[in-house]
């Protein structure tokens, strides 16, 4: 048995342990993907796009309510009256520039790719983490970095 497939099983039985859905999911499409002969023609284009496809069906599934009317710029207007909903635009803020970051590390230090995988799967199988952990936690690590530098 491979290396890679090895790995991914032990990832699903963690997921399955964990009962973490996304990552048994996530396993089990790279395992058929292998199984099925297409990783030479798959996974590339899975390595190098997949991370602004999930952020495309986040942005779907954050933008859903005002597809659907529930909310408006009535419910903005209103939203926006409170100190909460600033703090939440204030995060949104600065999360979005934080994973820019992210994204610029993950390009020019593709080894970090491994170190912060590994956290994001710690993260998602034993403490029910949500699996955006990667590009996140690489903007702060980008961000800690630019820090380090400067002093």
């Amino acid at each position: 048995m491979s290396e890679p497939i090895l790995f991914l099983l032990i990832l699903f039985i963690i997921g399955f342990i964990a009962k973490n859905q996304s990552l048994m999911i996530a396993v089990a499409v790279l395992l058929i993907i292998k199984m099925i002969g297409l990783e030479e023609k798959w996974l590339p284009t899975v390595h190098e796009k997949g991370i602004h496809w999930g952020v495309t069906v986040i942005t779907i599934a954050v933008l859903a309510p005002i597809a659907t009317g529930e909310i408006g710029f009535r419910q903005l207007i209103a939203s926006l009256q409170s100190f909460s909903a600033w703090i939440a635009l204030l995060s949104g803020i600065f999360v979005a520039l934080v994973a820019k970051g992210g994204v610029t590390l993950l390009s020019t230090d593709p080894h970090m790719t491994a170190a912060l995988v590994f956290g994001t799967i710690i993260a998602v199988s034993l403490f029910h983490g949500v699996a955006v952990g990667p590009l996140i936690g690489a903007g702060i690590a980008y961000m800690v970095m630019k820090m380090v530098e400067y002093f």
